[in-house]
């Protein structure tokens, strides 16, 4: 089985009322890969409850979480993003990602936190409709394509476009 992402770690943020397939295509598929996920959640061990009702538990408080010790980012949509983008810490940890060139990657209302973290400006994305007129506020350069990868930034619109996501996500994760 090839397992391009042997070793390689990555970071995904959990919370309440995340889009559930935005953030188990992405884990599974980087699983299946050969990377470990680890989910971060405003606490530890706590089971957060998708927008569809499946279940998801974070191994790691956003607290903890050491950006050091990981080669990308997820950040899953949902509802989840308009509240943790409100959190300092998930903030600071989206900027070490950027400025280190590593993997962030945000699908449909994903891009609230990259946006609110300030890293978009002049960075070519895709999301969410619904935040399009916010991207483009935050100085990104808008796409609508079901992926674009910019750099290290991978982001695409919907669920219908994990395929494509998790393609761009492996294309920045075995650039290196």
């Amino acid at each position: 089985m090839d397992r391009p992402l042997s070793g390689k770690r990555i970071l995904a943020f959990v919370g309440d009322i995340y889009e559930d397939l935005e953030l188990w295509y992405p884990k599974l598929r980087m699983i299946e890969a050969g990377a470990e996920v680890v989910c971060a959640g405003p606490e530890a061990g706590v089971v957060y409850e998708g927008k569809n009702g499946y279940p998801a538990k974070s191994d790691i408080a956003i607290s903890d979480a050491k950006p050091d010790d990981y080669d990308g980012l997820l950040v899953p949509g949902g509802f989840m993003p308009d509240k943790l983008r409100r959190d300092a810490q998930v903030l600071d940890i989206v900027r070490h990602f950027h400025e280190a060139g590593k993997l962030v990657a945000a699908i449909c209302h994903g891009g609230w936190i990259p946006i609110s973290a300030g890293v978009y400006r002049g960075v070519r994305v895709t999301g969410s409709l619904g935040i399009k007129d916010d991207l483009v506020n935050a100085g990104a350069i808008w796409e609508d394509a079901p992926v674009v990868v910019d750099r290290h930034h991978v982001s695409s619109r919907k669920p219908d476009d994990l395929p494509e996501f998790c393609r761009g996500m492996l294309q920045v994760l075995t650039s290196d």
